[in-house]
């Protein structure tokens, strides 16, 4: 065997190898723009060309509203499967495969530390873990989170993106929209600022609930935020919808949301609003001794 019938192999290998990752690039979902991902990171996730606000994960939300260094908290295990319910897979299945796909043990992540250098309770959800739904899960930590705010005597902080109602635990899931309005009250009651940010998308059950109860209530610049979908809406009234009806500044414009706040931003806004809130917080009166 010659030397060249020996180093051909070598050869091929080396100039087939990609020696670059393949991950250095995304595309933008709107404009279709190829970004760079170093670039991408350092706007946040938001498209330099068009302005578009990707989705993001609880981790890199955490990061960027956080002072610095945050504690998630932990949040009481719920039944899995309570309706032992089955479509095209079981509802076991989606959840582990949701679990593995996120790396997260619920589409709602909770967690506490410092914004602007006042503590407050974040919960984020997760539109990749089935689509941010609710279901039981998703009301244990909302129920957490506020439950760790009244305790902190704190803000609670909330960043929705939702599909809605989990179909998968049915009226279970529903029964999710009472307890987190419940929370809400406790908060209200001890005098404690609940702020909401809705990012894209925000609909359905969450909407209906927690998303549009906020003190303050804000938004990334063109999020998804409504009920029904705009077909549905359409077909029901049997008219057309006016241009960029469900969309965050229409929304602001018609008086539903308090503002709409670049991601850049996010975080001294929320500063400042926390800051003003706190100063201004009422204390509940405290009943006389009998």
């Amino acid at each position: 065997m010659s030397w060249l019938t020996r180093i051909r192999p070598r050869l091929t290998a080396m100039l087939t190898r990609r020696e670059t990752p393949e991950n250095l690039w995304r595309k933008c979902a709107k404009c279709g723009a190829m970004l760079y991902i170093k670039d991408f990171e350092e706007t946040l996730g938001v498209c330099p060309r068009c302005g578009h606000h990707e989705r993001i994960d609880p981790t890199t939300r955490f990061h960027q509203i956080f002072d610095g260094d945050y504690k998630r908290l932990d949040v009481a295990k719920v039944p899995e499967d309570p309706l032992k319910f089955r479509d095209q897979k079981r509802y076991v299945d989606r959840l582990k495969t949701a679990r593995a796909n996120t790396g997260e043990p619920e589409a709602m992540v909770v967690a506490t530390g410092t914004i602007g250098g006042e503590v407050a309770v974040v919960a984020v959800q997760n539109f990749a873990f089935m689509g941010g739904s609710m279901g039981l899960g998703v009301g244990e930590a909302f129920l957490s989170g506020a439950m760790a705010a009244v305790k902190a005597k704190c803000p609670f902080v909330i960043f929705t993106a939702a599909g809605g109602a989990r179909m998968q635990e049915g009226i279970l899931s529903l029964m999710q929209m009472p307890r987190t309005t419940v929370a809400i009250a406790e908060l209200r009651e001890a005098g404690l600022p609940y702020i909401v940010v809705m990012t894209d998308p925000t609909t359905g059950g969450v909407t209906a609930s927690y998303a549009m109860l906020g003190d303050i209530q804000m938004s990334e610049p063109g999020a998804l935020i409504g009920f029904a979908g705009q077909r549905v809406i359409e077909q029901t009234i049997r008219e057309k919808l006016p241009e960029g009806f469900q969309r965050a500044e229409y929304l602001l414009d018609h008086g539903m949301l308090d503002m709409v706040v670049h991601r850049k931003d996010l975080k001294a806004t929320l500063a400042r609003l926390i800051g003003l809130l706190m100063r201004q917080r009422v204390t509940p009166p405290v009943a006389p001794a009998a």
